[in-house]
């Protein structure tokens, strides 16, 4: 036997175990009751003319990946839905911070307004409790410190 030979024997062996490890995977399933009554399942057809039901197997699995996919996908919407929480955890502080920023310099817009009246009395409480009236340079220390913190605080008014 000749190398070319025997490698062609060897293909042709191969297509041989390719086709036969394929077929059961592709065959039907057959079910019958023997004469004794049994019921007997196959993957051959029946002997002579019994009453056969061919089975069909288990459907092929569509796609391998499946599960991989759907894990990852679940883990993609778990990410989604932590990231819009942060996100309308973000939002809320910014509202949040916001609104105190809008209290504070609605505030000191009004304690400005009350600095600038002349003839308002304005009274600070000193240290020992003891209470004192704003000298004219006292308020417009005041109103300036005021008039700065607004400013930088980029203050609407």
């Amino acid at each position: 036997m000749s190398i070319v030979s025997g490698r062609k024997a060897f293909a042709a062996l191969c297509a041989v175990a390719v086709g036969l490890a394929a077929g059961p995977a592709a065959a039907a399933l057959y079910k019958w009751t023997d004469a004794s009554g049994r019921i007997v399942y196959s993957d051959q057809p029946p002997p002579g003319n019994a009453k056969v039901e061919t089975l069909k197997g288990p459907p092929p699995v569509a796609n391998p990946n499946a599960t991989k996919e759907m894990a990852g996908k679940d883990l993609e919407f778990k990410q989604r839905q932590v990231e819009r929480i942060d996100a309308e955890k973000l939002a809320n502080a910014e509202r949040q911070t916001a609104k105190e920023k809008a209290d504070s310099c609605a505030l000191i817009q009004g304690q400005l307004k009350q600095l600038g009246e002349e003839n308002v009395v304005l009274v600070r409480v000193k240290e020992n409790g003891e209470r004192a009236e704003m000298s004219a340079a006292d308020r417009r220390a005041e109103r300036d410190r005021l008039a700065k913190w607004f400013k930088d605080n980029k203050c609407a008014g």
